[in-house]
């Protein structure tokens, strides 16, 4: 099995490049399909308070202390108390101290109350409960907001982000100041799967059409999260590593980029 290679963050700290997601994923699974996962190599574990499954994943993970752990606060219990609350809630759930990393889900911008509930999550950190913390859906703009009253900035942000929608501003905003771009939906739904392009890249490597797109995604200097729950899917992705997209490659999968190829919701608007 070849190894996950890891990304630095700006806190020191270093993530796995290629995670298993666990969206849609119902609780009573979880518990089977991360087990399964940690089994077949992965090392990066992600879940959300939104997902209803953080009991199943954290009793997959158990006490594997190689396994790095992500959850996120959802929209509800934004603001300073109400995140700490929450993120009490999560780790009983999880049946833990701590989590690798804990990440805002969304900004929630009409709400204005993102800045109070970063200001907790530095606390969790200070503390140790939340070993690294982070965003996720945030633009630029609500970055540099926490930045300038925290003088913090998040080690990693979540957004979607694949071939049709490939985030290049963002990334650049990311890379400025240390920030790992960690895709979620990174398969564009199914969408990049059926793109001739991809498919012709995948003849030619004699590799799986996901496999393709999640290998550009690696060699994009991209954390990588894609939800799988069956056995076969678990293996396929994984087989993103060990091997590499040449150039021209790369290019092609570049050009697939639509700045308005957004498929979830703005950031805005949540």
């Amino acid at each position: 099995m070849t190894d996950t290679p890891m990304l630095q963050m700006n806190d020191g700290r270093h993530i796995p490049a290629l995670g298993l997601g666990t969206y849609k994923i119902p609780d009573s699974q979880a518990d089977a399909v991360v087990r399964r996962g940690i089994d077949l190599g992965y090392r990066l574990v992600d879940t959300a308070a939104m997902y209803d499954n953080e009991r199943g994943v954290g009793s997959g993970v158990a006490d594997d202390d190689t396994v790095f752990l992500t959850t996120k606060l959802w929209n509800p219990q934004q603001g300073h108390d109400a995140a700490m609350q929450a993120f009490e809630e999560s780790l009983a759930l999880l049946g833990r101290d701590d989590v690798d990393l804990y990440l805002i889900h969304w900004p929630c911008p009409a709400q204005d109350r993102y800045v109070e509930t970063w200001k907790a999550l530095i606390g969790l950190r200070k503390s140790g409960r939340a070993k690294s913390i982070g965003v996720s859906n945030f633009l630029p703009e609500h970055i540099e907001r926490i930045a300038a009253e925290t003088g913090e900035l998040p080690a990693v942000n979540q957004i979607e982000l694949h071939p049709g929608f490939q985030q290049r501003q963002a990334r650049a905003f990311h890379d400025r100041h240390g920030i790992v771009t960690q895709s979620w939906s990174p398969l564009g739904q199914g969408a990049a799967l059926k793109d001739r392009r991809i498919a012709q890249i995948a003849e030619k490597h004699d590799r799986s059409a996901a496999q393709v797109v999640l290998r550009w995604h690696l060699q994009s200097g991209l954390s990588v999260i894609p939800k799988a729950g069956a056995p076969d899917h678990l293996a396929d992705n994984l087989g993103a590593l060990g091997w590499t997209l040449d150039d021209e490659d790369m290019a092609a999968i570049d050009r697939m980029d639509d700045p308005d190829g957004r498929i979830g919701p703005h950031p805005n608007r949540m």
